[in-house]
């Protein structure tokens, strides 16, 4: 099985997606892990996404999709993978697809893991207070929601347009959400 899982911050997606990944015994590949793994490996693309992340510039889509084809070239890759946080841009979903044609696959269901915005912004801003996060204030958590909406909105029509968006609500408790998400990948 090959999956994109998406959702907006707060939604819970890395515990999902963990949970899910674990379910249907497929790596859980995230960008943000990959970055970190190929900075920590000191790899030729790490050293390049270290010198804009450290510049707190977004890593671009030609290093981003190069760690991504890697990744999903490994053998813990070859009964199916969940991509977390990749593709984000247009751009990138084509790139997906190129990655996806050129080894014969292609994905099977992009899930987008909806939630009601002033129940995460809640969640997010008691998650702010009691990590003593000052910058997560309700106005820029609400902002980020907003931007991902933005973001992401041409992303979900796009898989829409080809039969392959999920929508699973994202409220309840994590074992209630994990059974909605495995109901939809199933089938069922």
């Amino acid at each position: 099985m090959r999956l994109v899982f998406m959702g907006p911050p707060g939604a819970g997606k890395g515990t999902q997606a963990g949970v899910l990944a674990g379910r249907l015994g497929v790596p859980h590949i995230s960008t943000g892990d990959i970055f970190r793994a190929n900075v920590a490996q000191g790899t030729e693309l790490g050293e390049q996404a270290k010198a804009f992340m450290d510049a707190g510039e977004y890593v671009p889509d030609s290093i981003t999709n190069a760690m991504v084809r890697d990744r999903l070239t490994r053998d813990d890759c070859r009964p199916g993978f969940l991509l977390d946080g990749f593709p984000r841009t247009v751009e990138q979903v084509a790139e997906l697809d190129a990655m996806l044609t050129s080894s014969g696959h292609h994905l099977d269901v992009v899930v987008e893991l909806t939630v009601d915005v002033d129940e995460v912004v809640s969640r997010l801003v008691k998650r702010a207070q009691e990590q003593g996060r000052t910058d997560d204030t309700e106005d820029v958590l609400r902002r980020r929601l907003e931007v991902y909406a933005d973001q992401t909105a041409p992303l979900i029509e796009t898989y829409s347009d080809r039969g392959l968006l999920a929508k699973v609500d994202g409220m309840g408790t994590v074992d209630q959400v994990s059974e909605r998400l495995l109901s939809v990948v199933s089938g069922g």
